[in-house]
């Protein structure tokens, strides 16, 4: 029987929960989820790891320990967890926030895809490091320094990563999930408009409906995972492909 290993981090919410459900249900796939908070989940096939991942020093002396050696045939890596951060304008950003998001959105991705990579780089398995990106890598937005930056620099990062990978196999995907109905927008919601100059957008995507479920979102995101074959660009977006 065919058996996988995905790790996700940032399990305990928004779209990691919907992908830590998502692969729950699914036969022989081993999963371990990361992050501050536990959940009440009883599963044999889950194992849950408490860590906050701003915490550089403490995650890197876990690291050795996060990725175990089994028979599998897929190992995937989904470097999930993220913060939206302090919705300021520049100048008026505190560095206490921005350290902690540089750590969480940036460093700790980059701490977990080289374990990844160190930890398996001569398994036999087909290997996947998916890094939840955003348009906001690619699209400056006011208010948004820290993380515009953090995900422009993840997503470049995951584009060395595979520059590098030749002819490996491992796979590596920065991706964007699109607008998904999570804690994040809530809180992107609550900015004050004087800081976040397209506040009254953000407000008509949740009045409008045109938030997408995250379930929705982790249903198109395993799929890709499952199927990197039919992926070539490392640079993905869930809106642009459908999942039978």
């Amino acid at each position: 029987m065919n058996k996988s290993l995905v790790v996700i981090t940032g399990h305990s919410k928004g779209l990691g929960k919907a992908l830590l459900e998502h692969y729950l249900s699914l036969e022989s796939v081993e999963i371990i989820g990361i992050s501050r908070s536990r959940l009440d989940i009883d599963s044999p096939n889950l194992t849950q790891v408490s860590l906050d991942l701003s915490d550089l020093d403490v995650l890197k002396n876990e690291l050795e320990g996060l990725f175990p050696e089994d028979s599998y045939d897929q190992i995937v890596l989904v470097n999930n967890a993220g913060w939206i951060g302090e919705i300021k304008p520049i100048g008026k950003m505190h560095p206490r926030e921005m350290r902690m998001q540089v750590n969480l959105n940036l460093l700790a991705p980059m701490y977990l895809s080289n374990a990844f990579i160190k930890a398996y780089k001569n398994h036999p398995a087909k290997k996947v490091v998916c890094n939840i990106s955003s348009g906001a890598a690619t699209r400056p937005v006011a208010g948004w320094g820290g993380y515009c930056s953090t995900k422009a620099a993840l997503a470049m990062f995951t584009m060395v990563a595979d520059k590098e990978s030749g002819a490996s196999d491992f796979r590596f995907f920065s991706l964007a999930p699109g607008i998904v109905d999570t804690d994040m927008q809530e809180e992107i919601r609550k900015a004050a408009e004087s800081d976040f100059p397209e506040l009254q957008k953000f407000l008509e995507f949740k009045e409008q409906g045109e938030l997408v479920k995250a379930e929705e979102v982790a249903r198109k995101i395993e799929y890709l995972l499952s199927n990197p074959e039919e992926f070539q660009e490392v640079q993905q977006d869930v809106r642009k492909y459908e999942a039978p």
